[in-house]
């Protein structure tokens, strides 16, 4: 076998190739343009490819998103209709949203969910802040019919969507709000809203589903609302904040102003939601044979407690009509103007807290109208004076009487003195000879009550004027920013019990009139009460009276209406004035005393009253003698 040798021709032949390739690899490489050329190059081409990967990427995922879609919408679908049953279809067909619609005073945004008002706003007041005047808003108010259906369902419709459409017919809007089971097949909430008033008309009413609700059970139609805080005062805001609702064919009565009040009505006609000056009203044009109303009070500190003043509830059921629903209905969303809610003639004016009875009748009939009268061409401050004069003139002729009957009291007091004093031991008959002493000399302590008891129907009404009397809200007056509300002179850094937190000028000065009219006339009285044994001391009393009365006035009156203490204020200086006038200038003691002399002189028929007094009280003075000769 040949042995192999290495040829060395061969290695120095792979020496010299190996050298040229490398030369020639050094001659070719490329210049720094070129390899930058290349690099740039290179970059193009990896941003190309990213580029057509993630357009591939986000196709794929497109993709898998629309089938995922589809997929959960109709599992969406059969959810829905597993739920809801026939009114699947307007939940699948409708959105969530809003609709605004604006006449001249209101503006109202309707929700879609529930078909009912989600705002009202109130275009030409604001509150105490200057901020816009809303009944409703933030979901502080629901309005809901809870029914069931012929697959035993119970469902509640301000949980359902309604498809909304709006027309419009001259200045008549008209809302239509529809919970749909097809296009055919519904439950309509209809809104009507004219231009210029408060009052909608509203119709709540079915097409179609007699064989979908279930006419075996309950139809409830339950409205709630919490009251938003309008006034400086929460407290005085929350004392005419309250349910009042018209029952039995034109009667009307409120639930009060207990932490939580509750009633039953019978043949309701309305129920209103009264927030003291701006009030929501729901009327129905047919009796709802019962309902159930609650009031609620939310303020417990009023510190914390500033949004809200209480929560209502009404629930009333509803009737099927031939298997439908068709209820018409109104709402009215405004201010708790006297005025306003007379003019709609449903006895909504009730609403107002005028007083029962003689008291209404007198502000119905005699203030409101007289201070629309002065309001009309004078500022309300000054309308306000007017009227408290007017009235004091008109009535000055009661406190002269008044003042009449003791000055001849206080006359006839030393007489009387002297009987009681001779009678001591004989009580009736020192009755029966005061009653034949006052008898004949023409002076009697029931003609000084008689005249103070006829003043008490203008108190009581003025009292309740003043306070509902919505055209004084915001009014100013001198100091006073709004004739509705307390002044305020002062800020306290602290709040004193039942006082406030602030110093009020008007019910200040009130208070100083009271104090000073009371000093003037406890005098009077004081001299005209003769002191009997064993009774309380009546000049101690008039005394304590006339330092507590004007206390209890600065405390009452502090975040009560400054027009309200404007009027007491005036009306007692009046009263001080005609009580000075009286006594310096009209009354002479000396003429009085001796027309009552020659009075005495005269027989006196004794009426039949005083004849029936004297008679009791001989047949009493018989008993007595004859229970004491059996002893």
């Amino acid at each position: 076998m040949e042995e192999k040798k290495l040829d060395l021709n061969s290695v120095i032949g792979f020496i010299l190739i190996f050298g040229i390739l490398m030369f020639m690899l050094w001659k070719n490489q490329p210049t720094p343009e070129e390899l930058e050329a290349q690099e740039k190059a290179k970059q193009e081409q990896v941003a190309a490819e990213k580029k057509a990967k993630e357009k591939e990427a986000s196709f794929v995922e497109a993709a898998e998103d629309f089938s995922a879609t589809s997929a959960s919408d109709s599992l969406k679908l059969i959810a829905l209709k597993n739920k809801l049953g026939a009114f699947a279809y307007s939940a699948s067909n409708t959105s969530n949203e809003e609709t605004l619609v604006e006449s001249d005073l209101l503006a109202l945004k309707f929700s879609n969910k529930g078909g009912y008002l989600s705002e009202v706003r109130l275009k030409e007041f604001v509150d105490f802040k200057g901020n816009p005047i809303y009944l409703i808003k933030d979901n502080n108010a629901s309005f809901n019919i809870n029914f069931g259906t012929t697959d035993s369902r119970i469902l509640n419709t301000k949980d359902l969507l309604f498809a909304p459409s709006i027309t419009k017919n001259g200045d008549v809007t008209v809302v239509s709000m529809k919970l749909k089971v097809s296009e055919s097949k519904f439950l309509e909430y209809r809104y009507e809203l004219k231009e210029g008033d408060y009052m909608m008309n509203f119709t709540i009413r079915s097409q179609g589903l007699s064989e979908i609700i279930n006419s075996s059970q309950d139809i409830n139609l339950d409205w709630n609302l919490k009251t938003y805080r309008h006034a400086k005062s929460i407290s005085y805001e929350n004392r005419y904040t309250e349910v009042v609702y018209e029952y039995e064919d034109g009667k009307d009565n409120y639930l009060g102003q207990r932490e939580l009040s509750d009633d039953t009505a019978e043949d309701l006609t309305y129920v209103a939601f009264k927030q003291h000056f701006f009030t929501s009203v729901l009327l129905s044009e047919e009796p709802i044979k019962t309902a159930s109303l609650e009031s609620r009070n939310l303020v417990q500190d009023e510190d914390i407690d500033t949004v809200y003043t209480k929560a209502f509830t009404a629930k009333m059921p509803l009737e099927l009509k031939g298997g439908e629903l068709s209820q018409s209905m109104d709402w009215y969303y405004g201010p708790t103007d006297y005025k306003i809610l007379n003019k709609y003639d449903r006895n909504l004016d009730e609403i107002v807290p005028l007083g029962w009875g003689i008291f209404g009748w007198i502000n119905r009939y005699l203030f409101i109208p007289f201070f629309a009268f002065l309001s009309g061409f004078l500022p309300y401050g000054i309308a306000i004076i007017v009227m408290t004069i007017s009235i004091k003139l008109l009535m000055s002729f009661v406190q002269y009487k008044q003042f009449l009957s003791q000055a001849k009291m206080k006359i006839l007091k030393p007489e009387l003195d002297a009987i009681r004093e001779k009678y001591k031991d004989n009580k009736m008959k020192a009755q029966q000879e005061t009653l034949a002493l006052q008898t004949k000399a023409g002076a009697s302590p029931m003609a000084g009550c008689l005249p103070a008891l006829i003043q008490l129907p203008v108190f009581y009404a003025l009292f309740q004027f003043f306070p509902s009397a919505f055209d004084l809200r915001q009014k100013s007056f001198l100091w006073a920013e709004d004739l509705s509300s307390y002044d305020t002179i002062a800020e306290l850094p602290f709040k004193i019990p039942f006082y406030g937190d602030h110093v009020s000028l008007f019910p200040l000065l009130a208070s100083i009139a009271i104090f000073f009219y009371m000093r003037l006339t406890t005098g009077q009285q004081v001299a005209t009460q003769p002191q009997q044994e064993g009774m309380p001391d009546m000049g101690k009393m008039m005394k304590y009276m006339m330092y507590f009365s004007p206390i209890m006035m600065l405390f009452f009156f502090n975040n009560y209406a400054s027009g309200l203490s404007l009027y007491y204020f005036i009306s007692n200086l009046i009263s001080i004035g005609i009580i000075l006038v009286i006594k310096n200038f009209i009354l002479d003691e000396d003429k009085i005393h001796a027309e009552m002399q020659e009075k005495k002189k005269k027989p006196k028929k004794e009426s039949r009253f005083q004849q029936k007094m004297k008679q009791m009280m001989e047949e009493a003075e018989k008993q007595k003698q004859m229970q004491q000769k059996r002893k």
